[in-house]
């Protein structure tokens, strides 16, 4: 099992752009695989994922994720091609639908047929990033248009990897299932072990779908990680971010994340806590998730403990384990970063 980094949402935890590079070269310096970035409303991760192929050698870079409605699958393509070309070949295509908060409220998009649209956008990436002359009609999609002074055109730059590898982040069984089908790589958030040997049937059905196995494909998992003797105080430095991710990222009808929580066993204290959030009690919505919740969702606690969890992902057919560390200051997430990596290769 690998490690990968999650920058997450940069500007976010209050480092400069140096401090986060800083972390960046640690990565790369203890093996880490693979460094990614996340996107809402803020900085662009291709920009930084291209910034950092001129900064770094060997570590690969992803995006996790590369908010779909946000750009036409044809830009997502030369994006990718462009980024994997500058970078020697170490691109991951990270992309996610997002939900209607972000797609109504920020792009103008309705939110509608998110499974439809993401299989069409995939398609027509994979055509672009294969070079082939772009003519594809789908139920969300039609290039080029019809009736149209439109024509077929092809990539003009090459990708160095054949085929450039896409991930798709998703949450839901149907979207799992899809996940299987037509991506090469998963981006789960915040999955406990045990859910993601759950879902691992259903990305084998997809697979089947496809008339292949899951030979090759990362299942990517990305969670908090936290080394710290003292599990009480782990548990209160992660849930501001948890909390964030079940009560905010989302509409009060639509919150993937906090559907998630549900699914696991939490969902009283899932509603409770979304309700305070969104009322503007953020102290109460995470004060109302327990210990239990924020241990399922997480991995903190002292070095045995994280080993524990460690390995019950790997057991769980995780391949890359993408982890996002906590403490606001650069020396605190170099140590963490040191520590996850010891841990990590002790399995």
């Amino acid at each position: 099992m690998r490690l990968g980094y999650s920058l997450s949402y940069w500007g976010s935890a209050g480092l400069s752009p140096a401090e986060h590079l800083t972390l960046v070269r640690e990565a790369e310096r203890l093996g880490y695989h693979s460094v990614w970035a996340a996107e809402t409303y803020g900085t662009d991760p291709a920009s930084l994922m291209a910034w950092l192929a001129g900064q770094t050698t060997r570590i690969r870079l992803g995006t996790a994720i590369l908010q779909m409605p946000a750009r036409r699958p044809v830009a997502a393509a030369m994006t990718a091609a462009t980024i994997d070309q500058i970078s020697g070949g170490r691109f991951r295509l990270g992309l996610g639908f997002s939900g209607p908060q972000l797609v109504e409220g920020w792009h103008g998009l309705r939110f509608e047929r998110p499974l439809a649209q993401a299989r069409d956008y995939v398609a027509v990436v994979r055509m672009a990033l294969a070079r082939q002359p772009v003519r594809y009609q789908g139920a969300t999609l039609t290039v080029p248009l019809p009736d149209s002074e439109g024509k077929e055109m092809a990539l003009a730059v090459e990708p160095i990897q054949q085929p450039l590898p896409i991930y798709l982040a998703t949450l839901g069984p149907q979207a799992v299932r899809l996940t299987g089908e037509i991506a090469d790589g998963w981006l789960p958030l915040n999955f406990p072990p045990e859910h993601v040997a759950a879902c691992r049937a259903l990305l084998e059905e997809g697979a089947a779908r496809a008339g292949r196995t899951l030979d090759g494909f990362d299942v990517a998992p990305m969670v908090m990680v936290l080394v710290e003797e003292d599990l009480e105080l782990a548990f209160d430095m992660v849930r501001p971010m948890l909390a964030l991710y079940l009560g905010g990222m989302g509409s009060r009808r639509h919150n993937f994340h906090n559907q998630l929580a549900s699914r696991l066993g939490f969902a009283d204290e899932a509603e409770r806590m979304q309700q305070a959030f969104l009322a503007g009690r953020q102290g109460e919505a995470m004060a109302a998730m327990s210990d239990e919740l924020v241990d399922a969702m997480t991995v903190c606690g002292p070095p045995s403990r994280i080993r524990e969890r460690f390995a019950a992902y790997r057991e769980a057919g995780v391949t890359t384990l993408i982890v996002g560390v906590v403490p606001p200051t650069l020396p605190l997430r170099m140590e963490q970063l040191r520590m996850i990596a010891e841990i990590a290769g002790s399995l």
